[in-house]
């Protein structure tokens, strides 16, 4: 069963332009980093990754002033090659207070903008999935 939905927008022209190495130390974990700063376009990873932070969030139904942090959410590539994401700390705590067992992360962009989907399930939804 789907315990929480969130869904973010981020529009790069802007996000590139408030993108300085102080707030991406604020933002983004280390792997996150080397895999963004890798790319060509590294403000589309980082866009992305941000914006799947901010899905969660809303997924969570909560945010920094209940909080949450940044760095409590990161975004990983799996071995499969699909994006996952990893909670910690207050995010994790929350995920499991909402009974959330396993999640799922699309991402996407474009020249202009990157988006984010997040589906949190519960033990059921998680069961149904990898049957």
């Amino acid at each position: 069963m789907i315990v929480g939905v969130g869904v973010d927008i981020v529009d790069l022209e802007d996000f590139r332009a408030r993108l300085t190495d102080d707030l991406i130390q604020e933002l983004f974990l280390p792997d996150e980093i080397s895999y963004s700063s890798s790319r060509a376009r590294p403000w589309e990873s980082y866009a992305a990754r941000f914006a799947a932070k901010e899905a969660v969030m809303k997924a969570l139904g909560a945010g920094l002033s209940q909080g949450l942090s940044w760095k409590d959410v990161e975004v990983r590539r799996e071995e499969s090659g699909e994006l996952g994401l990893r909670m910690t700390g207050a995010a994790l705590e929350r995920a499991r207070g909402r009974g959330a067992a396993s999640s799922r992360l699309s991402v996407a962009h474009s020249r202009r903008s990157a988006v984010a989907v997040v589906v949190l399930e519960d033990a059921r939804g998680a069961a149904r999935e990898d049957a």
